[in-house]
């Protein structure tokens, strides 16, 4: 008789975890680690197990690549297993070993090692504390400012000094005008080679003085020369390049509107743009996605300087934008006298004729056209340019509308007011800056004056739109809808040049932009019928498409997104990011550090997020890293975060890069939570699919008309003896 014991399976414990622990040449040791049990008491058995006295000056640390940061209460629960760690002397031990052989007047290469050792351990917060509270960082300074390290060593140490400030532990007020002046000198110098790293570091140092510190962004600006970041533009290394217009951008932001004009003034010259357009964006290398967000800045805060003009009204005693109007008759009409006669003339309306020809609505004082802002002063800026820049096509402009029938004429001044105020929107003048934007105009550096020259494109276009759909005056808000999207499409397609931006345009005929709406309204057309039994079917199968949404809304949870990393203060770091994915069984949220290239997969990402210890999701300036924000920033509108029921970590705090993944991501959460869907992406998707499944169940009543109220339902029979004869 044979007796069979069954085997209960054995209930694992989620909190131990089976690791490797290396320790230098050493045979690795194979652990169980216990997540419940206090850090000192694990270390203190690998000690044991390896020998060594003296426990309390070893840590763990993370062997991966990607993330050698020490091991603490916060971080532990990244530790998954099969990991490996090393065991390593702590931050304090360590930061007072090389702050040792930095002072020990070490051989040079000794301190070529520490610096670059303390470089790379400095990007970790456990050690930056430690070494910052040894007086590390004043230690760092003070070398820097006495000139003790040349090249590597000084690379290294700048690149250190960079680290150390980027968590946030000191003030950037700390800094003195010596080590100000002694970073300068390293962006200032040309007449001998400095190493790449060295420039890389300073320009970073100095941009983050202007940012960040409360009173000496003058004495960078006094120290650091436009010409020479002008420069730094031409050198072949992107990093260099990238820092090189993150440091004008902050000194163009933080400066009053007088230097701004400029700063402005220098960098649109001819000389500078030809800069910019050859060594960064019609080079080889590839615009990164932190270069194109500089260049986007960049654009965007030079063509701030037009918001003063497009806010500014038109003054009735400004005798100069008086004649830039007699200028506008003069040179369409080839008329010519004097200024007294002018203003004689101009006050009995003798010229009333010519204004409206022109297509002013005040043809009496058409200076009263300009009173609405935007777009201000800035309208009649554009239209003296192009009649003095382009006369020929100003003149036939002009005239060809004088010599139509009053209802089909295009009225130039009124057209041209309207146009520039839709520009102003295309272009978002006078928004400031959004930290995620990406968003520039390669042929917006080809010319001294791109803005007007921008106009005088789209004014041409206007009045060949104009023709083309044989519009009167009553079509005005038609014929703009139009042209506005013939501009955008024609943006859409990045023309590098003017040229090819005006060649766009005239490919983009009336018949093109009807074509393509017509196609477009093919592909997303949303059913408009509204009979009741319609609604009916809408109201069944609508859940069927929730879930559905909800699925896909899950599965890019699963494939992940990539994020720009941002301080607890809403500040953006630069070239720094994360990846973040949902376990394809919904519960867990793996996450860590990634390159703006990268995709790691689920298992490359160190750290866990358990779904049940969501507590809810928070948006906008109500997450913990918005509260600090600004007012005229608009990265709170990407914003959200994770709150947890974590003792270790209060929240996960996300900016999203654009408004899709942004309400992916809440759909995402919002669906985990068991909460409903509410964002506008899903709105869209459920009224596409809603028609697209409504359309295809009812193919087989094509041509039928559906009724407004179903059938009225026949009297029963008197009674239901149905015969059925053979």
């Amino acid at each position: 008789m044979y007796t069979q014991t069954i085997k209960m399976p054995v209930q694992k414990d989620s909190n131990i975890v089976k690791i490797a622990v290396q320790f230098a040449d050493q045979v690795p040791q194979l652990i169980e680690f216990n997540q419940k049990q206090p850090l000192t008491w694990i270390i203190q058995e690998l000690c044991n197990g390896w020998d060594l006295p003296d426990h309390e000056s070893y840590s763990l640390q993370f062997s991966d690549t990607n993330n050698q940061n020490y091991i603490n209460e916060k971080n532990r629960n990244e530790i998954k297993n099969g990991s490996i760690l090393r065991l390593e002397h702590s931050p304090s031990k360590t930061a007072i070993d090389i702050l040792s052989k930095l002072n020990a007047g070490s051989s040079e290469d000794e301190v070529v090692k520490a610096l670059e050792k303390l470089s790379r351990l400095s990007r970790d917060i456990t050690f930056a504390l430690e070494f910052t509270n040894q007086n590390g960082l004043n230690f760092v300074i003070s070398q820097v400012e006495s000139e003790k390290y040349k090249t590597s060593a000084l690379a290294f140490c700048l690149q250190s000094f960079v680290e150390l400030m980027e968590h946030g532990i000191s003030s950037w007020d700390i800094l003195g005008a010596p080590f100000i002046n002694k970073v300068a000198s390293y962006v200032n110098n040309q007449a001998i080679v400095i190493d790449a790293n060295v420039i890389k570091a300073s320009l970073s140092i100095l941009e983050n003085i202007v940012l960040n510190s409360t009173d000496k962004c003058g004495q960078v600006e006094k120290e650091v020369t436009f010409p020479n970041l002008v420069w730094h533009l031409q050198n072949m290394n992107p990093q260099i390049q990238q820092n090189a217009i993150a440091l004008i951008n902050a000194l163009f932001l933080k400066a009053d509107m007088a230097k701004r004009r400029a700063i402005s003034a220098t960098l649109q010259s001819k000389k500078v743009r030809s800069v910019f357009l050859t060594n960064i964006i019609q080079s080889t290398n590839q615009v990164g996605t932190e270069m194109a967000h500089q260049l986007y800045v960049f654009q965007t805060l030079t063509l701030s300087l037009l918001e003063q003009r497009m806010m500014t009204k038109m003054d009735t005693q400004d005798q100069d934008a008086h004649d830039k109007i007699k200028e506008l008759r003069m040179i369409a009409f080839d008329f010519e006298g004097s200024n007294s006669s002018d203003i004689a003339a101009r006050k009995q309306g003798l010229f009333a004729k010519d204004y409206k020809k022109l297509g002013f609505k005040c043809d009496i004082n058409p200076a009263l056209d300009f009173t609405e802002t935007p777009p201000g002063m800035l309208a009649l800026d554009c239209m003296v340019y192009f009649a003095r820049n382009h006369t020929e096509s100003y003149t036939k402009v002009v005239l060809e509308n004088s010599c139509r029938a009053d209802e089909h004429e295009c009225p130039f001044g009124r057209t041209s007011i309207e146009l520039v105020k839709l520009l102003c929107e295309i272009l978002h003048i006078g928004d400031a800056p959004n930290e995620q934007g990406q968003c520039y105009h390669p042929m917006f550096f080809t010319h001294d004056h791109p803005f007007e020259e921008f106009y005088c494109a789209c004014i041409v276009l206007l009045n060949k739109t104009w023709k083309e759909m044989k519009a009167t005056t009553e079509d005005f808000g038609k014929v703009f809808l139009v042209v506005q999207e013939q501009i955008t499409r024609a943006l859409d397609s990045k023309p590098t040049w003017l040229d090819k931006f005006k060649t766009k345009l005239q490919q983009l005929t009336y018949s093109d932009i009807t074509n393509l709406r017509q196609q477009e309204r093919t592909n997303r057309e949303e059913w408009g019928n509204h009979a009741r039994p319609i609604l009916t079917l809408k109201d069944k199968i609508t859940p069927e498409i929730m879930d559905l949404i909800q699925q896909q809304r899950l599965g890019f949870l699963v494939e992940g997104t990539r994020f720009t990393k941002y301080s607890t203060r809403g500040q953006r770091m630069k070239d720094k990011f994360w990846y973040v994915r949902l376990s394809p069984n919904h519960k867990v949220f793996h996450y860590g550090d990634c390159n703006e290239k990268s995709v790691p997969s689920i298992d490359e990402l160190p750290t866990k997020l358990a779904v049940v210890e969501i507590r809810s999701l928070v948006i906008g300036r109500d997450c913990p890293h918005m509260k600090d924000l600004q007012r005229r920033k608009t990265t709170h509108q990407l914003a959200f975060s994770l709150i947890l029921d974590s003792v270790d970590v209060a929240s996960l705090d996300f900016v999203a890069p654009d408004e899709q993944v942004y309400d992916y991501w809440a759909d995402g959460i919002n669906a985990l939570l068991g909460l409903r869907m509410t964002s506008k992406e899903t709105e869209k998707d459920l009224q596409t699919l809603l028609s697209m499944d409504i359309k295809l169940r009812l193919l087989d009543t094509e041509g039928i008309d559906i009724p407004q109220d179903p059938p009225p339902i026949p009297d029963p029979p008197p009674n239901y003896d149905f015969c059925y004869d053979v």
